[in-house]
């Protein structure tokens, strides 16, 4: 089983909360936890991009830095992990999102990828006025094919001449090419995206709920699964986890239940209240998969224990058919890293070997 970390680009990382770890998001931080991440065999590395916070006591997410910047400036300064920067996919048009990787896939000798970012917080967009309205939660996914299908063809041939409903390429050209092919993921939960991860994506997220369910996710990845019986590609499904861990199982919730005390219960309704706006009733569409995580100051599953609990969790995760690997935050990153490194990997049965020679 694959492991990725998925870096702290916004402030406080992934828990809303006022009592949890706060900290404001640096190229040095990152670098920190992207080394260690390194060293301790990990597959991969991905930055978010947010262009909105939720506000509330905490300021979640209201301090962000841009997502294929760091990842230049990490692709500089490290050798083996893979590198994925998210685009939001109305911001720019995919021309130069091309370019953009391509310029990373120079610096990094071949290890970058790119993370679509659909559109689902309107406040992003409408701030910078271009937020194409309503319509968009139909057809974004529509629009994300174009924008994944021209990228394709630049990284490909240098090329393009697309045309579809949303975009128009006119000779287009990028060169130089990659050194290596640029992985492509999705972040796709509902029945439409799911479809679209399996016919343009080489990996999809997808989500985790709840506390200490460690295999609650397997309705999301066997969607997938299905989905890519029917494309014939081969996509795997990367789970996203927060792992809150120390030396026993009372301590590690003790922790939790701390964190829990501090919810920004504002920060999570303004949230919540975007959310809302998309009229998909998808279960597993992104407002109600919010609900699943009703006041809980995380939008993920979280495993909750000590060092050999949260191995064990783990690896009932590798056992479900379709998943590729785990997509990691901790409570405190740095921290987090090295007891996963130190004291959680070695015991993990579908990642021992690499575990012992970290």
């Amino acid at each position: 089983m694959q492991l990725g970390v998925f870096i702290p680009i916004g402030n406080n990382g992934w828990l809303i909360s006022t009592t949890s770890p706060q900290y404001m998001p640096s190229f040095d931080l990152n670098r920190t936890i992207v080394e260690k991440a390194e060293r301790f065999g990990f597959e991969f590395a991905l930055s978010m991009i947010k262009l909105h916070g939720f506000g509330g006591p905490s300021q979640y997410w209201d301090h962000n830095l841009e997502s294929f910047t760091l990842m230049a400036g990490l692709a500089a300064v490290t050798s083996r992990i893979q590198l994925f920067a998210s685009v939001a996919v109305l911001t720019m048009p995919p021309p130069l999102a091309a370019r953009m990787a391509m310029t990373i896939d120079s610096i990094s000798h071949g290890r970058f990828g790119v993370n679509i970012v659909s559109g689902w917080q309107r406040a992003e967009y409408t701030q910078m006025g271009i937020w194409p309205g309503p319509e968009h939660y139909k057809r974004r996914y529509e629009y994300c094919a174009e924008y994944v299908t021209i990228m394709r063809e630049l990284w490909a041939t240098g090329h393009s001449n697309f045309k579809g409903n949303f975009f128009q390429m006119d000779d287009c050209r990028v060169s130089p090419l990659p050194q290596a092919p640029i992985k492509v993921i999705g972040a796709a939960q509902s029945d439409n995206g799911t479809r679209f991860a399996a016919e343009y994506c080489d990996y999809n997220f997808c989500a985790s709920f709840g506390l200490n369910e460690p295999t609650k996710f397997a309705a999301s990845v066997a969607r997938l699964v299905e989905a890519t019986k029917k494309t014939g590609r081969d996509v795997g499904a990367i789970i996203l986890m927060m792992i809150i861990a120390d030396e026993t199982d009372q301590a590690a919730m003790a922790k939790w239940e701390h964190y829990k005390a501090g919810t920004d219960l504002e920060a999570i309704a303004w949230r919540d209240a975007q959310a809302e706006d998309d009229p998909n009733k998808d279960p597993l569409a992104q407002p109600n998969r919010y609900k699943l995580s009703a006041n809980l100051p995380t939008n993920q599953g979280v495993l909750i224990g000590s060092y050999a609990s949260v191995a064990r969790m783990l690896d009932q995760v590798a056992e479900i058919p379709g998943v590729r690997g785990v997509m990691l935050t901790f409570d405190d990153f740095v921290i987090g890293m090295e007891q996963f490194g130190i004291r959680i990997q070695p015991l993990m049965s579908s990642r021992s070997k690499i575990g012992k020679a970290a």
